[in-house]
């Protein structure tokens, strides 16, 4: 099945207005639905489409590229055995897969300037970055980033009207009410529970148990594993990974290469968090260290957190120590009954609300006067000249004193502070509490 996503607009805008001069990359991690996208949107987009998935290709089509010089031959050939029949000006060519062979993303230059037909290509960054050694990069190539379903792409498919819904609540700015409150946050659980993989997604809506849903999203888990041993034979990159929900749940200050691998970087191995980076699989928050400057021009570029891109895979790392995770532990969680502490994970859907919004992260920490402790602000937006400060907690209850210390510190620059947990719309000391679900809001 096919689900709506935003990434379908913008391949419409690049057809319209930059098609004819440049070839567009859909990239991003495994499973995130770049090939799908791209094949639905040539289907109704153009009259005829030929696909070529480099991870499932007969020699016949490699050897096309050999010729690509003389295109056409190239174009005669590519018909002759895919049986599909090219219109100039109004058919597309997809290169899915395209890191498996550099030949066929170099071949772009040339099949963009000859101009007969449209470019999708799809691929997974880390893999793109690793096989470009020996090809010319195309100029004549535009970059769309694919991430997993955020939120609205969720109700779209399983709530669909709600997200309507909730925004107008959003633009009240009143308390909602408990009833309406908790049905609304009990929806958001199932989607932190889910998470936005299309595969995880699918199998909730074909009615599958959170059981068989878990079994999924470790599929997905081992797929990125595999993918971190084919340049990291060492498995670091997998550890660090596998530290996140670890590093997160213990309030760390920044992120430790130390504590996932249990042993001090050396030279080499910060290739390997710049590697983890460009896989697409995780989100880094950056610490600034002074945001009446700049956000962007005062981050610590060594001092970082790491958030799983996708709520849903974070969650099952989280219990991947179990065989399977049970109905009855995701039972618990969606009724907000799991004794630990899970600010966490909330964290972690609101980082990736975040940057679905088109948002770096940041956020600031400063030492309290005379004490071994410290301060910090969860998240900052940047809002003009301005930032907004951002705190997440899971009950929305207990003290937020770093907010309230931020908001004096900085008075100059700060726009609004804002809770973010499970509580209902309100208004306190000059502090905005929201419900998590209405985060995309906020940062949109």
């Amino acid at each position: 099945m096919y689900f709506r996503r935003k990434a379908y607009d913008k391949l419409m805008e690049w057809k319209q207005k930059y098609a004819d001069q440049y070839a567009i990359l859909l990239e991003g991690a495994r499973r995130v639905g770049k090939s799908t996208i791209a094949e639905e949107f040539a289907k109704k987009e153009y009259e005829s489409y030929i696909l070529i998935d480099f991870a499932n290709v007969n020699k016949d089509i490699i050897d096309c590229f050999n010729d690509v010089y003389n295109l056409d031959l190239f174009f005669l050939r590519i018909q002759t055995i895919t049986g599909i029949q090219l219109i100039k000006h109004r058919s597309v060519i997809i290169f899915d897969e395209v890191q498996l062979f550099p030949k066929a993303r170099q071949a772009i230059k040339y099949l963009v300037k000859d101009g007969r037909y449209h470019y999708i290509e799809t691929g997974s960054l880390i893999s793109i970055k690793k096989n470009v050694k020996d090809i010319l990069i195309p100029s004549e190539e535009m970059k769309l980033p694919i991430y997993p379903m955020d939120y609205e792409e969720f109700l779209w498919v399983v709530k669909p009207g709600s997200y309507q819904i909730i925004e107008d609540l959003y633009r009240t700015g009143k308390s909602i009410g408990q009833a309406v409150h908790r049905t609304l946050m009990r929806n958001f659980r199932i989607y932190m529970a889910v998470g936005g993989m299309p595969q995880a997604v699918q199998a909730y809506i074909d009615g599958k148990s959170f059981a068989e849903i878990d079994d999924v999203k470790r599929s997905i888990i081992q797929l990125y594993e595999d993918d971190f041993r084919k340049i990291d034979s060492s498995g670091k990159i997998s550890m660090l990974y596998h530290s996140i929900p670890g590093q997160l749940s213990k309030g760390f200050r920044r992120f430790a290469f130390e504590r996932a691998v249990g042993k001090k970087k050396t030279n080499g191995d910060e290739q390997k968090i710049f590697d983890l980076i460009d896989s697409r699989t995780v989100l880094v928050c950056y610490n600034t260290t002074e945001p009446r400057v700049s956000l962007s021009l005062t981050k610590d570029i060594s001092s970082y957190k790491m958030y799983s891109s996708d709520t849903g895979l974070f969650v099952t790392l989280l219990f991947i120590d179990r065989p399977i995770a049970e109905n009855e532990l995701y039972k618990k969680f969606l009724s907000d009954k799991l004794p630990a502490n899970l600010g966490y994970l909330y964290e972690n859907a609101v980082a990736q609300m975040i940057a679905a919004g088109k948002h770096e992260l940041y956020y600031h920490t400063w030492d309290k006067e005379n004490s071994t402790h410290y301060y910090e602000a969860d998240f900052l937006l940047a809002n003009g000249a301005k930032v907004n400060a951002v705190e997440v907690k899971s009950s929305g209850s207990g003290k937020h004193e770093s907010l309230t210390v931020f908001k004096h510190k900085y008075s100059d620059v700060v726009n609004e502070c804002f809770v973010i947990s499970q509580k209902d719309v309100g208004f306190e000391n000059g502090i905005r509490y929201l419900p998590v679900y209405m985060v995309p809001f906020l940062v949109s």
